[in-house]
């Protein structure tokens, strides 16, 4: 694709500024448009931050500056959000404020003058499927759970039976057709913002592209935020000679991909047609637990620390969601390239050159307070 003038709201997060570093190394024009959030950056601008690339101070929900950040501009990757599942139980003016209203405002914008853009590519999340796709195989049938009852939280059983023959439920992957039960408001706005772009995208003939990406992880994730990724909440509480803290047995597994592939399906958004007025899975279709993955971010930091495995059990909690990710590859030509092993690698080698304010005791105190740990 030619040389593009491109906007990438949220440009100063953790995924989105690896995209705007590819962005710029294309070639292309980029522009952010970020609020630097106080929880996730500190109000300030990340040294990280690439100086080819324009940066505006606005925050998302500001029409005007969303206007004036248009001007000129050919493709839109909307990457603009608040991320985190529990504190959007509680602070949920802030995720509609950012995650519904900030996309309304941008789409309103666009169709001012639709025949402007090319491309409008959103960011949604694996969240919003809620638990994952199973399947039972003495009954020869595909199962899709929506939450396990409280009732059997609170006795510890962690996994899914079968409802017709009591059958332990095996996990499978998860694909775009498994109907959709977010549990958070967090999960909810994500679909949100998926499901505007895509019906104004379809209606404006601005075809739109939406990724729903599974646990990512890399350098630059915020580790003095409580309430992102699991890897950079583990690695904080290690680094600070603390023991993670794992939910219910520690065996729950997660697609945890790179943010090396993640920009690669963003960047393919571009490359090809083929994906317009989709919505894709971005993972790599492998099933990691929770425990597993606490024990080689100590073992790499170099750390004996056991996770203390609590027991306890969060509202909302799903159980295991892996990513089914043919889709991407037939329509997109999409293929993760980053293993576990050698993404933790990198993450690791990053960590070791920075600080992490540890907050994660005081996160799970304002859950357990407001009943949403048990």
């Amino acid at each position: 694709m030619d040389k593009l003038n491109i906007l990438v709201t949220g440009g100063a997060g953790f995924i989105a500024s690896h995209l705007v570093d590819a962005l710029v190394e294309r070639g292309h024009n980029v522009r952010i448009l970020d609020s630097l959030v106080e929880q996730v950056h500190g109000g300030k601008v990340p040294e990280f931050l690439n100086a080819k690339a324009e940066f505006i101070h606005a925050d998302v929900c500001d029409a005007d500056a969303v206007s004036k950040a248009l001007d000129g501009i050919e493709v839109v990757y909307h990457q603009a959000a608040e991320v985190g599942v529990g504190q959007s139980m509680y602070e949920i003016v802030k995720y509609v404020k950012t995650n519904d209203l900030g996309t309304a405002v941008l789409l309103e914008e666009m169709v001012k003058r639709p025949k402007q853009f090319k491309k409008l590519v959103v960011a949604s999340s694996m969240s919003i499927y809620g638990e994952g796709a199973y399947r039972c195989e003495p009954c020869n049938e595909n199962v899709n759970p929506f939450l396990r009852p409280s009732e059997q939280l609170e006795a510890h059983e962690w996994e899914f039976s079968c409802e017709t023959c009591g059958s332990q439920l095996k996990t499978i992957g998860t694909s775009e057709t498994k109907p959709l039960f977010p549990t958070s408001v967090y999960a909810v706005s994500k679909q949100d913002q998926e499901q505007y772009c895509l019906a104004v995208g379809r209606a404006y003939k601005i075809p739109t592209v939406a990724f729903r990406y599974f646990n990512v992880y890399g350098p630059r994730q915020a580790l003095s935020n409580p309430y992102t990724g699991i890897c950079a909440i583990f690695s904080s509480r290690l680094m600070n000679d603390q023991a993670p803290t794992i939910f219910e047995d520690g065996e729950q597994t997660r697609d945890f991909v790179n943010v090396k592939d993640i920009v690669r399906a963003n960047l393919l958004a571009i490359d090809t047609d083929g994906g317009d007025y989709n919505s894709f899975n971005i993972g790599t279709g492998r099933a990691t637990s929770v425990r597993e993955i606490a024990e080689l971010l100590a073992s790499g930091l170099g750390k004996d620390i056991q996770s203390e495995i609590v027991g306890k059990y969060r509202e909302g909690d799903i159980r295991h969601c892996v990513a089914d990710i043919s889709k991407a590859r037939k329509m997109l030509g999409y293929e993760p390239s980053v293993t576990l092993e050698d993404g933790l690698a990198e993450l690791l080698a990053w960590l070791a050159t920075q600080e992490a304010e540890d907050k994660v005791e005081g996160a799970t105190a304002e859950l357990t307070s407001r009943a949403l740990v048990k």
